[in-house]
């Protein structure tokens, strides 16, 4: 049942009103004329050229008599040189060294390209035509025909059939989304054409930027980027609609919803109707007239439309919290009983709140209940492609890890990228980029201003109608001036932004002197496991941690990471070529990142000295797994074990640009390594975990129902696999909460690496958590006053070099597949006969005799360790179609397995 509305009085049949509320709405019964809007694609058929190579002006190219002779054919949304590598003019850039060969990459590997001038002898520093010619629909001739653009980077001229549509001065901002009226413009019979000439931005424009995560490619993102699409729509559109709620928490039994929406007549002369609103069952109208050319916000406020007051709501949760509950609001706009335009949007019934608490803690609440954001940020493609089928792959990695959240700094994604988290109730952690003109405010010009109050209107009337929404970040790395920021405040206020605001990600303070109860201490490059708990400045206020060793399990740390994440030794050839595999080069420098982090240099030293020194890619690639799965479980776990003096943390970064060996839980291929699965087991629902700064042993929650009668084991191993120690304890644990078990005592005997194996059972005796830790007897050690805002220097290092000493063992699988729709699963049973440990195995499911790895693929589990004699089945999830005519085989590999 979606949700009752209060009545009010008199009281009348719900029946009766709901056939009475249809009978009055022509929407409802079908009968009234129609001339809703309608999507019109404008993807296929585009060709560009550089203004270089033509000659002619924007009326003549935009003419359906200029012949386009040695054009390039694309697809639209795409960059230039998107366009350009598709067409291999180009090599692929994300290979090797392939991008520094590129005409127009002539500055310094060190420089960000996005602060660099682009030299005029670049073949991008002139601009470049889009041409596409199209032919209206006949069932939409006499209709009001809207021009749409969701992404232009960075100026442009529009010309649609000869008229100048719009110039630069008009159209600046990648961030901007633009509606044209080209009504005057179209023919509704015969060609049209449709030509835009794009100019790439400069360093001192507010565009789309790359910062040390990824280089920026030559064209600077130049082009259509985004969607270009037609709409039409009677003499007045119904846009930007929206539902608001206010949740009577913690009780939750009752939500007020706001609607609003804007509506743009686009005729000359004034404009008489109703706008219609229905969700679900629930109706609600208004008159409105509407001046020539207006543009207007129509709002549905619950004390005026005590309907809108919904009793037992079924309610929006983000994923492991509950089900994020979507619903249908209908908007219809009738002039004298014609329907001008309608429109369809889904809403979550939903409210998110935050507030910093007295130790200076940013804390989220959503429906009143107290919420721990764990999340990654994300990154755009390299040349900003699109890809429906390789977001939902992406948005699956993210729920199947068990992360609530993703971080977009700076760089909106697509309406097709909130649908997917509102349906999968994935919170998004939105706002302005950090590191480039973005935070220059002292240079901004007027034309600045002006961009950044349009882009944010954009983005705001984007962003406010998704339920995934958890906060907005006015800036990044710094907080904008106070008159910059109150410009932005009053946008907000004015588009009825619902969620919080953040000054920035710090903690700097904020507006009006307040704590901004957030941030990005670091550390960024790599951390022993321990630091998190160890943190030495961790029960200080944010505001005084200064620029290092302030990183720990400790408040809302809004980027910070446990080092580089190198990928399996399948990704690193794809992404270095064989010639460049070992030993590492400047090729592997030039996949990792920008300024302090060029080199994997302090990570590597760690690597050798943790689990003795890499002789040979295979070897570096399989040591690095294991680093990246004890480093970030170690994060998350931490900020899980300290919730809620810990309120949030977001792994930098989520996935990569391009092919890199820094900073992403899976890699550019898809291919998920250590990092990914060390964090699913840090995120199972219900987790047991050891704490390295006193060696208990807790249970966590992350589910929202109590668990009761649960029995939690600990034992402890010697390398030959002799127990050294063993506990049981039963315990309740309620929803959302912890239990510290017991502390392990000092147990004598130890060799010098050992193994703790952690058992989380439900009263059937079924699994429902686990883990397994690989110690070490010699403490990790951290040199605190050299801490930086990148690392904190290790002194000395947990010592691994005996797990070489483990025996060899032969692992026994069997596998089976099965079909369930457009799925396969392949069900692997691995099974330990030996008397040795079975280390850290990986298995990989491949494509026949192809050796191809089937990718992308959900794990189970993965890299995990078999005690002797322990047998598990572990499931692989993937697409019955990467298959094709190959059957799938699985290989088990471990570290000391044959």
């Amino acid at each position: 049942m979606f949700m009752t509305y209060r009545k009010s009085k008199p009281v009348r049949s719900l029946c009766l009103l709901v056939l009475l509320s249809f009978a009055c709405c022509g929407f409802a019964s079908g009968s009234a004329q129609t001339a809703s809007s309608h999507h019109i694609k404008l993807d296929q058929g585009w060709e560009i050229q550089s203004s270089a190579k033509v000659q002619e002006p924007g009326e003549k190219i935009s003419a359906d008599s200029f012949v386009a002779r040695d054009w390039y054919p694309v697809t639209v949304p795409t960059t230039v040189m998107a366009a350009l590598v598709k067409a291999k003019i180009y090599p692929d850039p994300t290979v090797g060294m392939n991008l520094r060969s590129l005409p127009g990459v002539d500055y310094p590997v060190s420089e960000n390209f996005s602060r660099v001038p682009m030299k005029p002898t670049s073949p991008f520093a002139p601009s470049w035509w889009y041409r596409k010619a199209f032919v209206l629909p006949a069932d939409e001739a006499g209709k009001t025909i809207w021009l749409n653009f969701l992404g232009i980077n960075y100026r442009a001229n529009i010309w649609v059939n000869g008229h100048k549509i719009a110039d630069t001065t008009k159209v600046a901002g990648a961030w901007r989304h633009y509606e044209f009226d080209i009504t005057q413009a179209v023919k509704a019979e015969g060609k049209n054409v449709v030509a835009v000439e794009v100019f790439a931005p400069t360093e001192n424009d507010l565009a789309v930027t790359f910062v040390d995560w990824n280089p920026m490619p030559p064209d600077k993102d130049m082009g259509l980027y985004r969607e270009v699409f037609l709409s039409t729509s009677g003499p007045v559109a119904v846009r930007n609609p929206a539902v608001f709620s206010q949740v009577n928490s913690p009780q939750n039994d009752e939500a007020k919803l706001s609607v609003t929406a804007q509506l743009k007549n686009a005729s000359d002369k004034s404009v008489q109707g109703t706008l219609h609103g229905r969700i679900e069952k629930i109706e609600f109208k208004k008159d409105v007239t509407l001046a020539p050319g207006e543009t207007k916000d129509v709002n549905f406020e619950p004390a005026d439309f005590p309907q809108l007051i919904v009793t037992h709501p079924q309610l929006w949760w983000p994923t492991q919290m509950g089900t994020p509950h979507l619903h249908e609001l209908h908007l219809q706009f009738d002039i004298k009983g014609q329907v001008s335009d309608t429109t369809e949007s889904q809403f979550g019934i939903r409210q998110i709140t935050s507030e910093v608490t007295e130790n200076t803690r940013r804390l989220f609440r959503i429906n009143g209940k107290p919420l721990l954001i764990r999340g990654g940020g994300w990154a755009m493609d390299l040349m900003l492609r699109e890809n429906s089928e390789r977001l939902k792959d992406e948005m699956d990695y993210v729920q199947d890890m068990g992360l609530n959240t993703v971080r977009l700094e700076g760089r909106p994604q697509t309406p097709e990228f909130f649908n997917e988290t509102d349906r999968r109730g994935i919170l998004v952690m939105a706002g302005w980029s950090c590191c480039d003109h973005w935070e220059n405010w002292a240079k901004w010009t007027a034309e600045d201003h002006d961009i950044a109050k349009q882009s944010l209107r954009s983005q705001m009337l984007q962003l406010r109608s998704h339920a995934s929404l958890v906060m907005w970040l006015n800036g990044s790395d710094n907080q904008p001036p106070p008159d910059q920021e109150q410009v932005y405040l009053d946008i907000e206020k004015e588009l009825r932004w619902p969620n919080p605001l953040l000054s920035s990600a710090t903690a700097n303070l904020g507006v009006g002197g307040a704590p901004n109860g957030a941030r990005m201490t670091g550390p960024y490059d790599y951390v022993a496991p321990s630091y998190w708990l160890q943190d030495s400045q961790a029960n200080q206020p944010d505001h005084t941690c200064g620029l290092g060793g302030c990183g720990g399990a400790h408040g809302f740390n809004t980027e910070t990471s446990a080092g580089p994440a190198v990928p399996p030794v399948e990704s690193l050839t794809a992404m270095l070529g064989k010639d460049h595999l070992w030993p590492i080069d400047s090729t592997w420098s030039f996949h990792a990142g920008g300024g302090v982090f060029k080199d994997l240099d302090i990570y590597t030293q760690s690597l050798n000295a943790r689990y003795g020194p890499a002789s040979s890619v295979e070897d570096y690639a399989e040591k690095s797994q294991m680093m990246s799965y004890e480093g970030t479980r170690a994060m998350f776990e931490s900020y899980s074990r300290n919730k809620y003096d810990s309120t949030g943390v977001i792994q930098w970064m989520l996935n990569n640009a391009w092919p890199s060996v820094i900073w992403h839980l899976y890699d550019y291929y898809l291919r998920p390594g250590g990092g990914y699965f060390g964090t699913k087991i840090a995120l199972e629902p219900l987790h047991p975990l050891y704490s390295y700064d006193d060696h208990a042993i807790w249970v966590i929650s992350s589910q929202y129902q109590d668990a009761k009668g649960l029995k939690a084991s600990a034992t402890i191993y010697n390398l030959n696999m002799t127990k050294k120690f063993s506990r049981q304890e039963t315990v309740d644990i309620p929803a959302d909460g912890k239990i510290r078990l017991f502390t392990l005592p000092a147990i004598h005997g130890l060799t010098p690496t050992y193994f703790l194996k952690l058992d989380l059972q439900d009263e059937t005796g079924k699994t429902v958590g686990s883990n397994f830790y690989w110690l070490s007897t010699t403490p990790e050690t951290f040199n605190w006053t050299k801490s930086n805002w990148y690392t904190t220097p290790t002194t000395s290092q947990s010592n691994f070099t005996a797990l070489s000493q483990l025996p060899k063992v032969k692992l026994v699988t069997e596998t089976t597949t099965e079909k369930r729709g457009d799925e396969e699963i392949t069900r692997v049973t691995i099974r330990n006969p030996g008397n040795s440990l079975a280390f850290f195995i990986r298995l990989k499911l491949d494509k026949g005799a192809t050796a191809e790895e089937v990718l992308p693929v959900l794990w189970q589990d993965n890299y995990f360790s078999l005690l002797p004699g322990e047998s598990r089945e572990i499931t692989a999830t993937y697409q019955s179609n990467m298959l094709g005519s190959d059957k799938p085989i699985v290989t088990a590999h471990g570290w000391n397995t044959n």
